[in-house]
């Protein structure tokens, strides 16, 4: 379906996406996605609105005009990738939030228990009170 070198490089692309160092970030408006590895002075540019993919590490940078299907498939993996590692960020702060609320509702209650058992006192004393002073 690809020619050798976009073989090559959609595995470059998709193993850098496998590794959770590899920082995703994208200008929608632009058309521009960005993956980086610093631990494997790695880069890559996608620019989708002209279908040219750059690599870039440490001794060359390559810039090349692709197909647009391909450019198509390798930003659908980047998306993916990207929106996975979203919902994982927003699994682990509504798991956060959920965990914090369940807190402060036992937390409550224990407090309205509590005040309760400080007006049954009070009430207690008052009517015993009460019954002093007949």
């Amino acid at each position: 379906m690809y020619s050798k070198i976009e073989n090559h490089i959609f595995g470059i692309i998709t193993e850098l996406l496998k590794v959770s160092s590899t920082d995703i970030n994208v200008d929608e408006l632009g058309g521009k996605y960005y993956l980086s590895n610093e631990e494997q002075h790695f880069k890559v540019t996608i620019l989708s609105n002209d279908y040219v993919i750059r690599l870039t590490n440490t001794r060359d940078s390559v810039a090349e005009k692709y197909d647009k299907v391909f450019v198509e498939d390798v930003l659908k993996a980047v998306k993916e990738e990207k929106h996975r590692r979203m919902e994982l960020v927003y699994d682990s702060i509504t798991n956060s939030i959920e965990k914090m609320a369940e807190r402060l509702h036992n937390t409550l209650i224990k407090s309205n228990e509590q005040e309760n058992e400080k007006v049954r006192r009070l009430e207690a004393e008052h009517v015993s009170d009460q019954k002093v002073n007949f």
